[in-house]
Formats: C-alpha cells, structure tokens, sequence
C-alpha cells in the first residue's frame, strides 16, 4: 500500500495551524493535558518537504507503511546520537533528514547515489 504524499503534506506541513484549531474545536470536552498529547504525538511523525515529494514523484520512490516505520525508527536512533542531520541510507534509496524537525528534506535513488556528495549532514543511519 503506497501513502499518499498529499496526505503528508496537508496534514503536517501547509494546513497544520487549522489541523490544531479544527481538532481542539471538535475536542472540547478533553482536558488540556490530552489535547498537548495528541499535538505532541502528531508532532512526532515524520512529514516530508515539498521537495522531497517532488523528488519521490520525479524518482517514482514509493514508500508503504512498512518503510515509513523503518524511517522513522532510523530518526529514533539518530536523534538518541545527538544527530541533527541524517542520511537515511534504506534498500536502494538515501533520505536526508532533518531529525529535529522529523523532515524528510530530500531523497534520491541508488542511481543518484553514484560519484553524488552529501553535504551538511551530522550523521548517517543505514537499514
């Protein structure tokens, strides 16, 4: 199952500020312990650049809720490094990443990869 990367996009980068009021409004009877919960969880999940999608468009990269989670986990141990920036090396694609803000910044595939310099990165996490 392939994700949907306008769905990545619309709720975590662009509408984010009217996700929030939207889901505060629709939970008032939450206390706001649990509303900063959700928000904090939401946080958390890995949200990818417009250029990045684009890339995964022009690249035909597709990504199913598998390689999402292994993703992410590659953040998890990252960022518990002290990692800022990643290169997410993951089957025959590379992710740049920016671990702080869980952002897929780019990604290429092994045909890229060749004779190719990655600058501006702190760390490297390969799955």
């Amino acid at each position: 199952m392939n994700v949907s990367y306008e769905n990545i996009i619309m709720g975590n980068r662009i509408n984010h500020n009217e996700y929030i009021k939207r889901k505060i409004n629709s939970e008032q009877n939450c206390n706001f312990n649990e509303i900063l919960k959700r928000f904090e969880e939401k946080n958390n999940q890995l949200k990818f650049s417009k250029h990045a999608v684009k890339r995964m468009e022009l690249r035909n990269i597709k990504l199913n809720k598998d390689d999402l989670r292994n993703i992410e986990n590659a953040i998890n141990k990252a960022e518990n490094k002290g990692v800022k920036e990643a290169l997410v090396l993951f089957k025959d694609k590379a992710f740049i990443i920016s671990v702080r803000n869980r952002t897929v910044i780019t990604t290429v595939t092994q045909e890229q990869l060749r004779e190719n310099v990655f600058t501006n990165i702190d760390g490297a996490v390969i799955i």
